[in-house]
């Protein structure tokens, strides 16, 4: 007798289900994922995985282990004031900083520039007028005219005091 799944087939349910593994279990790739989801008695496409992903805010980061493993954006920001959230996701994310002008140009893996400007956002900084997302690029405008390379500066140092 075959095991009949409980979490229905709605986009929902298993966007639902893929938030509540991510917070529970250590997923180091996509396709670790899908035998997870498999298991629960739900097939994926790696396509829809990565939709679904995309949809939630999960971004790839370091275990506790040091190995890189999926975390929902949601499980992230639920414990951390903007400061101290916005330390931990540079040291996290950040591979570079520049500046030039006004505009401090950061580097992050792919896929996870939308998530720490949103961390940036939401951190509210004075010298900050705002930032602009792509892949794995942002750019982050200063107050000061001529304050990117500062700017660029300080973000690298946030991660550094956050990585000792």
């Amino acid at each position: 007798m075959t095991e009949q799944s409980t979490v229905p087939a709605t986009k929902g349910a298993r966007q639902a289900l893929i938030k509540r593994l991510l917070e529970n279990t250590e997923i180091h790739s996509q396709a670790q994922l899908a035998q997870e989801l498999e298991s629960q008695g739900i097939t994926v496409t790696q396509a829809t995985l990565s939709r679904d992903l995309v949809d939630l805010g999960a971004v790839k980061m370091r275990g506790s282990n040091g190995t890189t493993v999926y975390a929902s954006a949601d499980s992230l920001a639920a414990t951390d004031d903007s400061s101290v959230r916005l330390n931990r996701l540079c040291a996290e994310l950040l591979f570079s900083a520049d500046g030039s002008a006004n505009i401090a140009v950061l580097r992050t893996p792919s896929g996870a520039a939308q998530y720490l400007a949103s961390a940036i956002d939401s951190h509210n900084d004075p010298d900050i007028v705002g930032s602009v997302a792509g892949d794995d690029t942002i750019m982050v405008a200063s107050r000061d005219p001529q304050g990117g390379l500062a700017l660029a500066q300080k973000f690298l140092d946030r991660a550094a005091r956050t990585r000792l």
